[in-house]
């Protein structure tokens, strides 16, 4: 008879599910926009720090609110809105759930919550945080915030996607696209990571791809055209 201890079995290995948008948010039909004013929606992720550093400084005060959803733990989020806000022209803050978008800000998205837009009035934005489960496995997540710009403003919103690993954002950036928004992808030189901006790139939804250091002119002219 064989007394040797059993070896404990293996437990399998618990993956999180990959949820998409919709756990936290519906489609909208494409249909005409609630919002009325221009919005710039930025998502990014590894390497994004630096890289909205970089854009963000490039821009003047006279832009349209900007919302900004970058992978990054709660407890960082507060002091790197602080660090852009005093490196930039722009106010750069971390959003508060139910505020006003105002033109000359930029909200990061807490790394608590979701990040969505909201329509106020029919004309503007509010911010709107949300606690739900991660999205792609992230919170926040890229994708969610696409799809609230897309539902609400549609045509008057510029999606810019930006270095970072994996795909969340590539789905929204479509969802965007289809709503009549204009949409910018770095490039695969200027990136640390090419994830996001690539998987953007192959679902259609993304019109053009430019170097890091070019995007900011570029918002620049695209706004003062709408």
């Amino acid at each position: 008879m064989n007394n040797a201890p059993k070896k404990h079995d293996a437990q399998p290995l618990t993956v999180a599910p990959s949820h998409t948008a919709d756990v936290i948010l519906h489609r909208q039909p494409v249909r005409a926009s609630v919002g009325k004013l221009p919005l710039i929606a930025i998502g990014s992720s590894t390497g994004g720090t630096e890289a909205l550093r970089v854009l963000l400084s490039g821009l003047p005060l006279d832009m349209p609110p900007i919302v900004v959803t970058q992978h990054m733990p709660e407890m960082f989020t507060k002091s790197f809105a602080t660090r852009l806000d005093s490196l930039c022209r722009l106010r750069v803050k971390e959003a508060e759930d139910g505020e006003r978008l105002h033109p000359g800000t930029v909200y990061i998205a807490p790394g608590h919550s979701h990040l969505l837009v909201k329509s106020t009035n029919g004309i503007g934005y509010a911010a709107c945080l949300h606690p739900g489960p991660p999205v792609n496995r992230h919170k926040p997540s890229v994708d969610v915030l696409f799809r609230s710009a897309a539902n609400v403003a549609g045509k008057h919103c510029i999606g810019v996607i930006l270095t970072g690993m994996g795909r969340d954002g590539a789905a929204g950036m479509l969802e965007l696209r289809e709503a009549g928004a204009i949409n910018i992808a770095q490039d695969e030189a200027s990136c640390v990571v090419f994830g996001m901006p690539k998987e953007a790139i192959a679902s259609g939804g993304v019109h053009e791809v430019l170097p890091l250091q070019n995007i900011a002119s570029r918002l620049i002219a695209l706004c003062g055209g709408r």
